[in-house]
């Protein structure tokens, strides 16, 4: 491996022989200001990125290199989820919320020398929100019906309709900022306005950024020299890696089981953090048995959620009985709607129509704890005569093609990662096949109003539906387990929205 700086190492220290304790001395005592100055990062991610342009596809890896580090949006969500100016630095909405005018940071550079300005601002927009865009969030920006720019600090979007999470959703990776000129190439070579820029990406391996040395916000200016992204898939190896050194920081590390494994480690620290990832085992509520509210209830009446998250994952996470979690406006805890309770659950069955039950399959995707989840279901479904087969199924491709396109599938299991999504139950189509007008005009209602009051108690109304209905088995919230150098400083703990924010993270001196 290469060391990422010239500091020995303790364990070179103790093998030095006596005679050599004095030159060692003076090495140590010439080198700490060295030591004291680390500005590299080795970073481990269990994914590796698809691509590294967030405005193109959906993988939640592609930002968690690039969002933030290398590009930023017109506004940015903070640690604790709250919406700040970016590259916006303030904004207004008419009263009538058709007419946002945004005042932009002056003097800002892209990597590659363009300015950024209301010109490549309103290209970034058109981009995202045209016929032939690709862009994974394409329904953000499509109350958009035109843009002006009145001068070069100026953007002006004009809308159809009220949107009252619009600004939310320009802070998302999807609404970054790019370069004009070099847009067509962000997925392999990205080119944004932030605190990094993009250096090398050897594939199956690594991602490297460096600091931007001319970065806009001189109070935001990235700490680090280098970032190194590394990609170990294998949990056992992750840890190895962590305990050798090889690795500074896991931020997601993928083994619950394997985080006692940490204790008392003299170098390492770990943390339990907050995420936005709902574990559910969504249903084709358009197919039989699925179709009839109360085989829905009876199968979520016969899951113990605590007995789940214990075997899923290790006992670290959170009960849900709706598609929200405790971070989000107006959350309410609706696991007591549908209590664990066999003898209900086979009532409920048979008042459907199905006294000794009946088989399906559940098709899971093989990161680790879908198949944790979809065993310990399978045994609690046996209690009320349910017969449920576990199909392992590839993710992404195979899962994508057969859930989300062909809606192929009587149920799987899967986190959903994007931040307030609940409004995923209104699309259509979404493999759910989920169909409820009241749920509907909630989510048209939302955004009819920009008061986060407002909108707290409109998704409280939509909680209960989902949560009395349950086109999904609401499962759990997956915990952020974060493992990382005592020495740095800045890694976010929680994680309102999925990301690898660095622009802060320092080694304490």
């Amino acid at each position: 491996m290469i060391e990422l700086s010239f500091a020995p190492s303790a364990r070179f220290v103790r093998r030095l022989s006596l005679g050599a304790v004095v030159s060692a001395g003076l090495v140590m005592t010439a080198m700490t200001p060295a030591e004291a100055a680390k500005t590299t990062l080795a970073l481990g991610m269990s994914v590796e990125p698809t691509g590294l342009d967030p405005t193109i596809a959906a993988p939640v890896a592609i930002g968690q290199v690039t969002w933030q580090n290398v590009f930023e949006g017109l506004v940015t969500i903070d640690q604790a989820g709250k919406i700040q100016p970016q590259l916006a630095k303030n904004w207004k909405v008419s009263a009538d919320g058709l007419t946002y005018t945004f005042k932009l940071q002056a003097g800002v550079k892209f990597h590659n020398g363009e300015a950024f300005d209301a010109a490549s601002a309103k290209f970034s927009l058109d981009r995202a929100r045209g016929a032939d865009s690709v862009n994974p969030q394409k329904r953000f920006f499509a109350s958009i019906a035109s843009i002006d720019t009145p001068d070069a600090e100026t953007l002006v979007l004009h809308l159809s309709a009220p949107t009252g999470s619009l600004i939310y959703w320009l802070g998302w990776p999807a609404s970054v900022m790019v370069a004009p000129k070099t847009a067509a190439d962000d997925k392999t070579t990205p080119v944004g306005t932030g605190p990094f820029k993009f250096a090398s990406w050897a594939k199956g391996d690594k991602v490297e950024l460096e600091k931007n040395a001319d970065y806009w916000d001189k109070d935001a200016a990235a700490k680090l020299d280098k970032v190194t992204f590394r990609f170990i898939a294998d949990p056992q190896a992750q840890a190895a890696a962590l305990k050798s050194g090889d690795l500074d920081a896991f931020p997601e590390f993928a083994a619950p089981e394997l985080m006692t494994s940490f204790d008392g480690d003299a170098r390492l620290v770990t943390s339990i953090g907050n995420t936005e990832l709902k574990v559910v085992a969504g249903m084709n509520n358009a197919k039989k048995p699925f179709d009839d509210k109360r085989v829905r209830q009876a199968l979520m009446m016969a899951i113990d959620r605590k007995t789940v998250i214990e075997g899923a994952w290790s006992g670290l996470g959170t009960p849900i009985g709706s598609h929200y979690t405790p971070n989000d406006p107006g959350y309410q805890d609706m696991t007591g709607v549908l209590p664990y309770d066999v003898e209900k659950a086979k009532a409920l069955l048979a008042e459907a129509g199905y006294p000794n039950g009946f088989s399906f399959t559940i098709k899971s995707p093989q990161m680790a704890y879908a198949p944790r989840s979809a065993q310990v279901m399978q045994a609690m479904f046996a209690e009320i005569g349910v017969t449920m087969t576990i199909e392992p199924t590839e993710f992404p491709a195979k899962w994508v093609q057969d859930i989300m396109k062909d809606r192929n599938f009587d149920m799987t299991i899967v986190a959903h990662a994007e931040p307030l999504d609940i409004d995923i139950y209104g699309r259509d189509p979404y493999y759910f096949n989920y169909k409820n007008t009241a749920f509907n005009a909630l989510m048209q209602k939302v955004q009819e109003t920009a008061d986060p009051a407002a909108q707290s108690a409109i998704y409280g109304e939509a909680q209960k539906i989902l949560a009395e209905d349950v086109p999904a088995l609401y499962l759990f919230v997956m915990p952020k387990l974060g493992v990382w150098d005592k020495k740095l400083r800045g890694l976010w703990e929680n994680e309102p929205i999925p990301s690898n924010v660095l622009s802060g993270v320092s080694w304490k001196e």
